[in-house]
């Protein structure tokens, strides 16, 4: 079964940490593709420091020279971002013959009961939950509950079902987020090891997170 793994986030900005997670974990998990989707209007966090257009150029500027693909759907969509729609549209495009995966970080996942229409996240996708320092997962309440009866302890489940399956994988850390990059930046330390040469070079050109 083909799979298809969905990386969203604000990307503000993208920097090398995102892409070492995405191509660790399309090796990893033999995905076929891994689309980077970056969001227009976030329901859940602060308005990033960039506009749209500004997160999507450094996005697609991020994936030269790799087979991680850039989706700009949800910048075409009018309204808040909620990641329901985004796999409403996904699986009504891709048909139920492919694996579809979502990609989030057990930060996110701690509060994930929180997202528009939680629910019914499984009954579209598999949901893959990346590690992050200083994250704990729940152990009572729902999500807890949704853990314990949907994880799947082997990797190879992805490809055998279109959805329904949460995992939780431990990747290699980076030792930055891209708050501590934007707090960097504005006070005037180096960032260039953790960005890719593009992204940096844009971001002087256009004098962001100053």
């Amino acid at each position: 079964m083909k799979t298809v793994a969905i990386f969203g986030g604000t990307f503000d900005p993208i920097h090398n940490g995102h892409l070492q997670s995405a191509l660790e974990l399309k090796r990893q998990l033999q995905l076929d593709e891994v689309r980077l989707l970056p969001c227009h209007r976030p329901p859940h966090r602060d308005t990033p420091s960039c506009s749209s257009s500004q997160r999507l150029d450094m996005v697609q500027l991020a994936v030269t020279d790799t087979d991680l693909i850039v989706d700009d759907r949800e910048m075409l969509r009018p309204g808040l971002s909620y990641s329901i729609d985004t796999l409403e549209q996904y699986r009504h495009e891709l048909g139920n013959d492919v694996s579809l995966c979502w990609i989030m970080g057990t930060d996110a996942f701690a509060q994930f009961d929180r997202w528009h229409r939680w629910q019914d996240f499984l009954s579209l996708a598999h949901i893959i939950v990346i590690s992050r320092p200083g994250a704990k997962l729940p152990t009572v309440g729902p999500l807890a509950e949704l853990a314990a009866q949907y994880q799947c302890s082997d990797e190879n489940e992805l490809q055998v079902r279109p959805n329904g399956s949460v995992l939780f994988l431990t990747l290699q850390p980076y030792p930055i987020s891209a708050t501590g990059i934007r707090s960097a930046i504005a006070s005037n330390q180096s960032v260039e090891r953790f960005l890719p040469t593009a992204v940096l070079n844009y971001i002087h050109v256009h004098q962001l997170y100053q």
